[in-house]
């Protein structure tokens, strides 16, 4: 894919639509674009085998099931240049919602979700038991003003990728 050139306004416009909700009926897709139910239609399955829209999911409230603390972990690993084995062994650990190989002196960001500061120092020494973790750097999130997962389609309409 080479970026939003390979999208017309309506393609922009349907993943809006499904990014603000997923469950939003092909039939009112069309009624807002003035479009065909069976043309959405067929525009969101060319964008799903395209590998545009990558699934559909719901977003659960994190405090429900007692996953209030939210923590950002920056983890050093001894392992060659360009490996992401150390990055895999953190992704299968389910607290573990985001893994980010980055560049730096660190090399991965982590986003997790624990219950408290006991979990997350059990958390922590399980990141330890991995062969290749060196050292980890935690900050714990106060407050979450804005996390989504939607992208900026909207600005990417309009061209507004400069202030």
């Amino acid at each position: 894919m080479n970026g939003k050139s390979e999208f017309d306004a309506v393609d922009l416009r349907i993943l809006d639509m499904l990014q603000a909700d997923a469950r939003i009926p092909n039939a009112e897709i069309a009624r807002r674009i003035g479009m065909a139910p069976s043309a959405v239609l067929e525009r969101i399955r060319k964008l799903e085998k395209r590998g545009v829209i990558l699934g559909y999911h719901a977003r659960v409230n994190p405090k429900a099931l007692d996953l209030g603390l939210t923590c950002f972990t920056f983890v050093r690993t001894e392992e060659p240049v360009g490996s992401v084995e150390s990055g895999q062994d953190l992704a299968d650990i389910p607290e573990v919602l985001e893994v980010h190989h980055t560049a730096g002196q660190d090399c991965y960001l982590l986003k997790v979700r624990v219950a408290d500061t006991e979990h997350l120092s059990r958390l922590l020494k399980r990141f330890g038991r991995i062969s290749q973790v060196r050292d980890t750097r935690t900050t714990i999130v106060l407050t979450t003003v804005k996390e989504t997962l939607g992208l900026p389609i909207a600005q990417a309409e309009a061209g507004d990728s400069k202030e």
